[in-house]
This record gives C-alpha cells, sequence and structure tokens, in this order.
C-alpha cells in the first residue's frame, strides 16, 4: 500500500482551491433562479444531473469497481453523496429561489461549519483547537448578517426559504466530511462520478414517488449546460482535488466563498439589494475566511489538526 507523504509544506493545504471551487458555486443563481421559477425543482435537478452523469460517463464504470473494492464505510459515504449531498440537497436549495430571493438561499450556507465540524470531530477524528473559534464565530455572525436582510426580525417567507436552505447546507456539510473521509480509498474523480450517477437515480425514484413531471422546454438547455458545466462539474472537480489534503472543518469554513460570491451576483447581475447589516455581514464573512487561509497555511500551529488518513482507514470494517 502506497505510504501518504509527510506534510511537508504550507504549499499542500487545499483551503484556497476550496474557496475557489465555492466561489464557482456562487454563480449558479444566474441560471437556477430562472430555471426554478418556471419549472419544479426536481425537474430542474434532474437535467442538471443528467448532462452531469454524461459528462463523467467515461470515470462511472471504474469508479464503480474500485467501490465495490472499498470498506462499507466508504460505501456508505458515497451512497448519502449521491443521494443526499447531490440530489437532496440540491432539490431544496433550487426549490428554495421559489420563495426566497435571489441571495438568501445561498448565503444561509452559514450553517455549514456548525454541524460539518461536529461530523468530522466524530467520524474522521479531526482535533480543533481553540484558536480555530477565532475564526469560525465571526463567520458565523457574520453570514447571519449577510443571510437576512433584518437579522432580529425573521419574516414566515425568509424562514421559509431559510429552512429550505439550511436542510440543504446540513446535507452539504455531511457530503463534505464524507468526501474527505472517502477519499481515502477514492479518487477524487471517483467521488465525482459516483455522486452524480448515484445522485441521478435518487432523482429517478423521487419522481416517480412523487410524481413529479420532468419535462422541461428547449428554451431552458442553455441554463440547464452552463448550471452542469461551471458550477456544477469544473467546480466539484476542483472542489475534491483539494478536499484529500484539507481538513473538511477547515475546508467547510473556506466554503463561505459561496455566500460571498453569490451575494455579489445577487447584487450585480439580479438587481438584488443588501441592507447596511448585510454589508457588515459580507466584510465579516470575506475576512474570517482570508484570516483562516493565511493562517492555515503560514502557521507552525494550525487551528485544526488532521489524521493521518490510513489510520483512519485502519479502524474502519
Amino acid at each position: 500500500m502506497r505510504t501518504p507523504a509527510a506534510r511537508t509544506g504550507p504549499t499542500r493545504d487545499g483551503t484556497w482551491l476550496v474557496a475557489l471551487a465555492a466561489s464557482f458555486w456562487g454563480l449558479s443563481a444566474l441560471w437556477r433562479g430562472p430555471l426554478a421559477k418556471e419549472y419544479p425543482a426536481l425537474a430542474v435537478v434532474f437535467w442538471e444531473h443528467l448532462v452531469l452523469t454524461l459528462l463523467v460517463s467515461p470515470w462511472l464504470v471504474p469508479a464503480m469497481r474500485r467501490l465495490l473494492r472499498t470498506s462499507r464505510r466508504t460505501k456508505l459515504s458515497v451512497l448519502v453523496i449521491g443521494a443526499g449531498s447531490s440530489a437532496l440537497a440540491t432539490t431544496l436549495f433550487t426549490a428554495a429561489f421559489r420563495v426566497g430571493d435571489p441571495i438568501t438561499p445561498q448565503v444561509l450556507q452559514k450553517l455549514q461549519p456548525v454541524i460539518a465540524v461536529a461530523l468530522a470531530a466524530v467520524v474522521l477524528r479531526e482535533r480543533l483547537s481553540a484558536r480555530y473559534a477565532f475564526f469560525a464565530v465571526p463567520a458565523l455572525v457574520g453570514a447571519w448578517l449577510l443571510a437576512f436582510a433584518s437579522p432580529l426580525d425573521v419574516g414566515v417567507s425568509s424562514a421559509q426559504a431559510a429552512l429550505l436552505a439550511v436542510g440543504a447546507a446540513a446535507l452539504w456539510a455531511a457530503g463534505t466530511v464524507l468526501g474527505r473521509a472517502a477519499s481515502a480509498e477514492l479518487r477524487f474523480a471517483d467521488i465525482t462520478a459516483l455522486r452524480f450517477g448515484v445522485g441521478l437515480l435518487t432523482l429517478l425514484a423521487l419522481a416517480g414517488a412523487t410524481a413529479t413531471p420532468l419535462a422541461v422546454g428547449l428554451d431552458a438547455a442553455p441554463n440547464i449546460l452552463l448550471l452542469a458545466l461551471l458550477p456544477g462539474l469544473l467546480a466539484l472537480l476542483l472542489y475534491y482535488r483539494a478536499l484529500g489534503r484539507t481538513p473538511a472543518s477547515r475546508a467547510t469554513l473556506a466554503e463561505l466563498a459561496f455566500p460571498l460570491t453569490a451575494a455579489l451576483v445577487g447584487v450585480l447581475a439580479l438587481d438584488g439589494r443588501l441592507t447596511p447589516s448585510q454589508w457588515v455581514g459580507f466584510a465579516v464573512v470575506l475576512a474570517s475566511v482570508v484570516a483562516l487561509a493565511v493562517h492555515e497555511q503560514r502557521s507552525r500551529r494550525p487551528s485544526v489538526q488532521a489524521p493521518d488518513p490510513d489510520r483512519v482507514l485502519a479502524t474502519t470494517p
């Protein structure tokens, strides 16, 4: 078995690459918003996954073969990533655009760090030092301010959109942690192909169970293709390449670049508006993400200590 290379310097950390991938996700409102207003969320996500599965189809069979040789834990991780973090989470996220503005559903990824840190501690045995709170707490406070125009007076409509977005955030947080776990036995290309393939099958099952029509008009094709190619495939390829060398609890904080990009897109391209408190939140989240990345790359004592992947794998049934 190949022994993982020791971490010899700060350049091996993938926090910046995770943040770049997350920024691509923030562009999705440009195409997801109009589609969500016209078609059922399940139909939009189904066609998105169909395009993605076709794009990664050369990887799918080899990925299935490698998956069959992995531990039960990795197989379960792939199932949750595909069915939950890809199919169900994206459907909830798309549905949030029907009842929310183009910014709020995306910036509510603020709950990902809270959920992912707890999961990482249990599943991956990552150790968090007290200094992690200096980055996480301001980021979460800033994300709350950014999420709601009136942060102390949340209305029913914004709460409804928030509930859908929070559900998606919880499933994406699980995908962050389980993707890190699965990367001990699978390549990032394997995880990407399996994510879309399992997600597509899940969406077909959900459509059948709920009798949701999947037909869309030809006018939807350009938006679906762009949605699949940019925030879909390109972002995930970057994300999984970085995740193998980035602790999940650190990666999920870098993913707050997602709501930052989403806010810019909403304001500049979709006529969204931010209140003064939201601009404060925007600045706080940005500062926290940048400070975390700089600290983890330069400090001799990083705030997140990741265990050896082979050591974690050795305890896996």
